[in-house]
């Protein structure tokens, strides 16, 4: 190869570029920049969820006085070489700021430490962020990631600032605010949130001498945070009711469904559709991949294929939730019958479920009960009905020993988890602030035990094979202590199930 082939070609980090037409004369640049009419006037109404924002940054702020805390929302995911995924803020910013659906790439919130001898406020909240750039810009035009013509108009620092009651700055301040009193000021981020930000606190720490101790400072912060979500405030539940209203209507346009699902090859995913277009026409989006399992699927827990049949006799297990905009999600599950009837020996199944679920609602409501406590509540109720169709090898009591366990076979997974930003929100808590911790007003949470028998298990009953139920409800801990069942409106009992299915279908 010559030296002149080896200089024409062109690095692959340019080819990116290949298909692009961009115009870059001057003439063009000037041309495109003129002639707009006016932004706008006003500004943006200030957000409801501010102040409860605005409160949680005080509540983690006394948690670490006189320490920096960075909290990035984290950076665009490219899905394929000019496209990035939908994106969607880490739920630590997004619960700190009150910012949801796809607010905003590549921001940071830092907190930063204020004169601790000072009476008032531990931090000063600042978010940094990328604004719109101006329509002089070849940002404005050409940038397919950032760029106005492309993905819309990018809100202004003043716009962001009213919205959220914060102060901004643009992103280029971010490194100047990060190296400030490096060295006096301990220095905590998010983990996993952005590896770019990640990259400019670990110079700072390795800059200071402050690295030895990152990773466990760092993990302080994400448990922190974490926990701050265990109980939601009065906002926080208000997202959460309107998340469940949604995922209810999206359980009633499955049922209208079904008739063309058991038509379509792959009926799982008309189901998975019909409840995707309530998600996205309401909310966000999904608050996780729908599971929408007919028949035997439906005894594999995590099941998101969503690529089977759905056929006259056999149930569906479809376990979903809306998302709405301020990223707040739903999490139920009802398990029908396809055809609106349930058979002898699946509403056997069914009510041993239920009968399980009701008892973890109903020892949710005492006092003093801890979260751990309704797992083992419903453990109770299944080992119970399973030593009775004779499938244990001993009695219940002997199964429900840590020693025995046996009936865990058929409910391999917990029977309830925290929820709220994230699915399984909450998840860094540690063991005594979430199964050990005794239940408080404002936690919100699952129960959804259930029973799953495959049809490859000889040690079922054969006309049992091939079943499996799950019901799960959002449970709300309300200020008396007492617990409401947010999902009260979807039907539960199999006679409720099936009037609701017959009037929906006509």
């Amino acid at each position: 190869m010559t030296d002149a082939q080896t200089s024409s070609e062109q690095a692959l980090t340019d080819r990116g570029s290949n298909r692009s037409q961009r115009p870059s004369s001057q003439a063009f640049r000037a041309f495109i920049a003129d002639g707009w009419g006016p932004r706008p006037d006003g500004l943006p109404e200030r957000s409801p969820a501010a102040d409860f924002a605005a409160a949680r940054r005080d509540a983690v702020g006394r948690l670490f006085p006189g320490e920096r805390l960075v909290v990035p929302a984290g950076q665009l995911v490219t899905r394929n070489n000019d496209n990035d995924y939908r994106f969607r803020p880490h739920s630590a910013f997004a619960h700190l700021t009150g910012l949801g659906t796809d607010q905003e790439p590549d921001a940071v919130l830092v907190l930063h430490p204020l004169d601790a001898a000072a009476e008032g406020p531990t931090h000063e909240a600042v978010l940094y962020f990328r604004p719109r750039a101006g329509r002089d810009t070849e940002e404005f035009y050409a940038d397919s990631r950032y760029g106005e013509l492309w993905v819309g108009v990018r809100p202004s620092l003043e716009e962001v600032a009213a919205q959220t009651g914060l102060r901004t700055e643009h992103i280029d301040a971010l490194a100047d605010a990060l190296a400030k009193d490096a060295g006096q000021v301990q220095l905590r981020v998010v983990p996993s949130s952005d590896a770019a930000v990640e990259a400019q606190v670990a110079a700072v720490r390795e800059q200071a001498g402050l690295a030895a101790s990152a990773a466990e400072a760092d993990a302080g912060l994400a448990e922190a945070l974490s926990e701050l979500r265990l109980r939601k405030d009065d906002y926080e539940i208000g997202q959460m009711r309107e998340a469940v209203a949604a995922t209810a209507r999206g359980f009633e346009d499955i049922v209208r469904n079904l008739p063309r699902a058991i038509e379509h090859p792959r009926g799982e995913r008309v189901i998975e559709g019909v409840f995707g277009a309530r998600a996205r026409e309401e909310g966000n989006g999904l608050g996780y991949e729908t599971i929408a399992a007919a028949g035997n699927h439906a005894n594999t827990l995590h099941w998101i294929n969503n690529d089977g049949q759905v056929r006259p006799g056999q149930l569906v297990l479809v376990d979903a939730g809306v998302e709405v905009d301020s990223l707040y999600t739903a999490d139920v599950t009802r398990t029908l019958p396809v055809d609106g009837v349930f058979t002898e020996p699946q509403r056997r199944v069914y009510l041993a479920v239920l009968e399980a679920a009701d008892a973890s609602f109903a020892r949710a409501g005492q006092p003093g009960v801890k979260f751990r406590d309704l797992h083992a509540e419903a453990m109770e109720v299944l080992a119970t009905r399973l030593a009775e169709w004779g499938m244990l090898p001993g009695t219940a009591e002997e199964s429900l020993a840590p020693e025995g366990q046996y009936h865990r076979r058929w409910m391999v997974h917990g029977t309830s988890h925290h929820l709220g930003l994230d699915v399984h929100d909450c998840a860094l808590a540690r063991r005594e602030m979430y199964l050990d911790a005794e239940l408080q007003p404002g936690m919100v949470f699952t129960i959804e035990p259930g029973l799953y028998f495959r049809e490859d298990d000889l040690k079922v009953p054969e006309e049992l094979r091939g079943i499996a139920v799950r019901i799960e409800d959002d449970i709300l801990v309300r200020e008396d202590g007492s617990v409401e069942n947010l999902s009260a409106a979807l039907p539960r009992t199999p006679e409720e199930i099936e009037a609701w299915m017959a009037g929906l279908r006509g």
